[in-house]
């Protein structure tokens, strides 16, 4: 293998920090074997078009505390529903699967190294299916991919939301006001968990525990009445109401994911500055939680996975993901990480944790249940 090994990789989905520390990691590791390294640009749309870049260690220095990717991504980029071009007079999606493996062969590939979230690892498994060596690196700030215990990227964007509940508190503290900070997440709650936790929120409502607008305001109030007149509320993007729906932004039919959810913190807040009286105020953090220089342990999370990828690949372990599971890196099936996320489990302890620190999840029927 030491001669002939040539490796491919792609950073697909949304971009997060860390995927460079990644990038930095397999290519060092590979290039110590005398391996070849090549890297396509933005996505699967590079391993379809035949679009890459060479790799060599001085590709890779210093890119280790950058965010994003040097490779570039892309979210809509699918091989097996690909659109050539949005201004092509055929605009329907075509399988491309085949040319894309047709391209791997063509440039003498032994393995390629997917990166991504869910939909990149299904892609990735389905390639694998096709007969394509392929290995997986799980990426998300989400945090809810299954098979791992934690994804890079989780930690840099908890360390941003955990940055602006602290700040808001001064200002809600000041004005007396209510402070609703939107967090990522997507169909998982467990941004907003933590940063709850860690910044010392009032009210978290997560996707796994629908809300009552009614137990919300009546938190508030008796936070009034014990004299204390703001409140922290944090909210996942992905929180909806008892026997509702979750708030959706817009949807986008190109999209292997075309939902895209936000907004529902503009109801909540609209409903609670009427009833309790208190200025409502919103602040989505959006993309700023996605964006910037990873934290050093997704550094040092993304450096493993990386190393873990290279070891797969020369194990011939292939259709297998690296993952992290009771702090040692290990691997699992492809397979068994994609197509079913994982949720926050209201049985964990950190969840009671919430309820016996004195915040609420905004549904008193269900924290009576956690507490018995």
């Amino acid at each position: 293998m030491r001669r002939k090994t040539k490796i491919g990789l792609l950073t697909g989905g949304g971009d997060c920090p860390g995927l460079n520390a990644v990038l930095r990691a397999v290519t060092k590791s590979a290039l110590k074997k005398g391996w070849h390294v090549i890297g396509f640009r933005d996505g699967y749309k590079g391993l379809v078009e035949n679009k890459f870049i060479h790799l060599r260690d001085r590709d890779v220095s210093g890119i280790l505390v950058k965010g994003g990717t040097i490779l570039g991504t892309n979210n809509k980029a699918n091989p097996f529903k690909y659109v050539l071009s949005p201004y092509a007079s055929d605009k329907f999606p075509k399988d491309l699967s085949r040319r894309a493996f047709s391209i791997f062969k063509k440039n003498g590939l032994t393995a390629l190294v997917a990166i991504g979230g869910d939909g990149t690892l299904t892609m990735a498994n389905r390639f694998h299916q096709m007969g394509m060596p392929i290995v997986g690196v799980p990426k998300t700030i989400d945090n809810d991919l299954s098979g791992t215990d934690i994804t890079f990227g989780f930690d840099s964007a908890l360390d941003v939301a955990t940055d602006a509940v602290d700040k808001l508190h001064t200002t809600a503290e000041s004005h007396h006001r209510i402070l609703i900070v939107e967090t990522m997440g997507r169909y998982a709650g467990w941004i907003a968990l933590r940063a709850g936790i860690a910044g010392g929120g009032d009210i978290i409502l997560i996707p796994e525990i629908p809300y009552k607008v009614g137990d919300i305001i009546q938190a508030v109030r008796k936070r009034r009445k014990r004299g204390k007149n703001f409140s922290i509320i944090v909210v996942a993007e992905g929180a909806r109401p008892m026997g509702g729906e979750m708030t959706i932004m817009k949807k986008l039919k190109d999209s292997p994911d075309p939902v895209r959810l936000g907004g529902v913190s503009y109801r909540i807040g609209d409903i609670l500055e009427k009833e309790t009286g208190l200025e409502t105020r919103v602040v989505i953090l959006g993309h700023l939680q996605r964006g910037g220089r990873p934290t050093p342990f997704d550094r040092w999370l993304a450096t493993g996975f990386g190393i873990k990828a290279v070891d797969l690949i020369e194990e011939r372990k292939f259709g297998y993901m690296a993952s992290f599971n009771n702090f040692r890196f290990s691997q699992v099936k492809i397979s068994r990480a994609v197509g079913r996320l994982k949720k926050v489990d209201l049985r964990t302890c950190e969840v009671e944790s919430v309820l016996r620190a004195g915040a609420s999840f905004g549904n008193f029927l269900v924290e009576a249940k956690i507490l018995k």
